[in-house]
């Protein structure tokens, strides 16, 4: 299956980095999103990652100019009639993604690949809103996606195959790495991730150490690049609950009950670097 053109759905975080990295590897991308303003944002955020690789001196203002000019913004989902792929990375919320994969099944070619960023939810549920539940496959990036070079690749029941092979070699042209794991809630990722995540912010509920303490025991003891608590701002505060919910209910352990203080911190609007404020001050 030959893949030429990529639509994203959502310029947020995620959806921008995966434009980015898209159109890096020469892809035609659509970014999409709901209003003009966000997918502004977006490529603002996309404009300042390329400057820095300028800095870096890993591109030339060239390389820029061509990576931006294979971006073009969407704000219905009317070009997914001219894509080959498309990439949603939303809210984690079943009920936004179904009405998605919805619209784009009826819109998109019948070749086309309907893949999910999603970091917790059932790629086989997603699948069921679309007639063509084969071609429906998750497409997990990392954050910071141009950066990170894993993609987890999350096969539904009834995945095809070809579909498989053709999102390995997608994520391949993209510099990254694609792993295979089988549907289940949070993946593999996730599900080992977001214990250590919810665990470190119970021992900063329970006074164990100050933030920056428990931080800085899991750097320099475990040789981690970011500490837990940090990675839990950087990720959102927002979305490493939906995913610890996912997981309480996916497999009924408490071992995933989320800590009272995440639950208070996302009821305050602190979400994390998105908003300013998380767990740590970024204002």
């Amino acid at each position: 299956m030959d893949i030429k053109t990529i639509m994203i759905i959502g310029a947020g975080q995620m959806g921008n980095g995966i434009a980015q990295t898209a159109a890096q590897a020469g892809y035609t991308v659509y970014l999409n999103d709901i209003s003009q303003e966000f997918v502004d944002r977006g490529m603002d955020t996309i404009s300042k990652s390329l400057d820095r690789m300028i800095k870096k001196e890993k591109i030339s203002t060239t390389d820029k100019d061509a990576i931006l000019g294979r971006i073009s913004a969407a704000l219905t989902y009317e070009a997914a009639a001219e894509c080959d792929l498309m990439i949603e990375a939303v809210v984690e919320k079943m009920e936004i993604k179904a009405k998605i994969f919805s619209e784009l099944d009826r819109i998109a070619p019948p070749h086309a690949i309907l893949a999910s960023n999603t970091s917790s939810l059932p790629i086989t549920g997603i699948a069921a809103y679309t007639k063509r539940p084969e071609k429906v496959i998750g497409m997990h990036f990392m954050n910071p996606v141009p950066v990170m070079k894993l993609v987890e690749v999350i096969n539904g029941l009834a995945t095809s195959p070809e579909v498989t092979e053709t999102i390995r070699k997608v994520s391949e042209s993209m510099g990254k790495t694609p792993v295979e794991c089988r549907d289940v809630p949070g993946f593999v990722s996730n599900r080992v991730l977001m214990v250590m995540l919810n665990e470190a912010i119970w021992e900063l509920y329970e006074g164990v150490a100050t933030a920056e303490g428990i931080d800085q025991i899991m750097k320099l003891g475990m040789n981690h690049p970011m500490g837990p608590l940090a990675l839990a701002d950087l990720i959102g505060l927002d979305t490493v609950l939906s995913i610890l919910e996912v997981l309480q209910d996916g497999y009924g352990d408490p071992k995933y009950r989320p800590c009272p203080l995440l639950r208070s911190y996302v009821s305050a609007g602190w979400l994390g670097r998105k908003t300013g404020k998380g767990i740590y001050d970024y204002r």
